[in-house]
C-alpha cells in the first residue's frame, strides 16, 4: 500500500502526515508513506487545496485534516 500526503509543508500538512503515520502504527499494516511538496505534482493529482491524502493513487481527502480514525477506515478499505 502506498499513501501519499500532498502539502506545501504547512502545519496542517504536518498534522495530516502525523495522523497517517499514527493510523498505520495503530493498524499494524505495512505501507509506504510519501510526502509530496512539489506544487506541480500536487496539481497533477487534481488537488487545488492541500493538504490531501492519496491512497494507492486515489485522492481520499483534500483541503482539510482527516482524523486518524477516518484514515484507518481508508487503509482498511484498501488492504489486500
Amino acid at each position: 500500500m502506498e499513501i501519499t500526503v500532498l502539502g506545501l509543508g504547512c502545519a496542517k500538512c504536518e498534522k495530516v502526515y502525523e495522523n497517517v503515520t499514527k493510523a498505520i502504527e495503530e493498524l499494524g499494516v505495512t505501507a509506504v508513506v510519501k510526502k509530496v511538496e512539489d506544487i506541480d505534482t500536487i496539481i497533477s493529482f487534481g488537488v487545488m487545496m492541500p493538504p490531501a491524502v492519496v491512497i494507492n493513487g486515489t485522492v481520499k481527502a483534500f483541503g482539510r485534516i482527516p482524523s486518524t480514525e477516518e484514515i484507518k477506515k481508508w487503509i482498511q478499505e484498501n488492504e489486500p
